[in-house]
């Protein structure tokens, strides 16, 4: 059963609504212990002065900001509690906005709002106003000593909230002038080059379905510690990594792409009443395999091909000429 992590009240206007705070995200990361090589044993870290090598014990460290190198201005304990934000267990609600006005370059970490015992009748008013208004609250709230701003928004019968960066800690565009494209910036894509783009982007479109997309690294890391732990012999196979498709070869790569992706619908429609018949199997479907093997292909030409493809390229480009 899940557990609260936060309690307080959503408040705006003359209304409070009692709420608890759950966590939305469960990390599946797989961690790993330092251990001595040879004999296992654990590694623990201490914290030592650069001057002298001495352990420094907790209550005699303080903070310090490095305002210039070596240079640093030390705050106490004390004066670091003063300047904590009030510690409020209200959630303010400041405006209600459209969703699609704030950008998710700005939304951080997710949680579930709950109901506190007794305010499930206010809750579930909250939840079925800002589900017609088609509305997402931004709020402000004191969480682990850190003010936050949030963004609450209803999903089914609950109400989410997403912590979400302050404008000042969010880099504009223009903030990368000169690191993005090192040298000038790419003139504007042909109208073909452009068409055929909007085609693969087109023929790849499907609805989300967050089930589909896993994570194939730490699946690969739990098989490998598995077989390992077992006592298996593990030999890794080489990979090879996708060279980035180079201007010339980009025509061919997009109709080489838009190619794979027609040849295996026309073949999957060929083959539909077979494939009623037998049970499938392999984890991945055929139309997955061929859009990862689509956007591969766009994202540089098999070696095996680019004779072929440079000499296209140069046709074309004899024929602009």
């Amino acid at each position: 059963m899940a557990r609260a992590i936060w309690s307080g009240s959503i408040s705006f206007g003359l209304l409070n609504v009692p709420v608890r705070l759950f966590s939305a995200v469960s990390k599946q990361t797989v961690r790993f212990r330092e251990l001595r090589e040879g004999d296992g044993s654990r590694v623990k870290h201490k914290r030592v002065a650069e001057s002298d090598g001495k352990e420094v014990p907790y209550e005699k460290i303080v903070k310090g900001y490095e305002y210039a190198p070596d240079q640093y201005v030390v705050l106490t304990r004390d004066e670091l509690s003063e300047l904590e934000p009030q510690r409020s267990r209200a959630i303010e609600i400041q405006d209600f906005v459209d969703l699609d006005d704030i950008d998710p370059i700005y939304f951080e970490q997710p949680y579930y709002l709950g109901p506190d015992k007794g305010a499930e009748r206010a809750y579930a008013l909250l939840v079925q106003a800002m589900k017609d208004a088609h509305k997402v609250a931004v709020a402000r709230f004191v969480l682990r000593n850190k003010e936050h701003l949030a963004a609450i928004r209803p999903m089914e019968d609950v109400l989410t909230l997403t912590t979400m960066r302050f404008h000042d800690e969010v880099s504009s565009p223009q903030d990368l002038d000169g690191e993005v494209f090192e040298d000038a910036k790419p003139k504007k894509p042909e109208k073909r080059e452009l068409d055929m783009a909007k085609q693969l982007i087109d023929s790849l479109t499907s609805d989300f379905d967050p089930d589909k997309y896993r994570d194939e690294y730490r699946e690969e890391l739990l098989d490998l510690l598995e077989r390992k732990a077992e006592g298996k012999e593990v030999v890794s196979a080489p990979s090879e990594e996708p060279k980035p498709t180079k201007a010339p070869d980009l025509m061919a790569a997009l109709e080489e792409s838009l190619a794979a992706v027609k040849g295996e619908e026309a073949e999957t429609d060929g083959k539909a009443s077979k494939q009623k018949a037998k049970p499938k199997s392999s984890s991945r479907s055929k139309s997955s395999r061929t859009k990862s093997a689509a956007t591969k292909t766009a994202a540089g030409s098999k070696s095996s091909s680019n004779g072929r493809k440079k000499s296209t390229s140069r046709k074309k480009t004899k024929a602009k000429a």
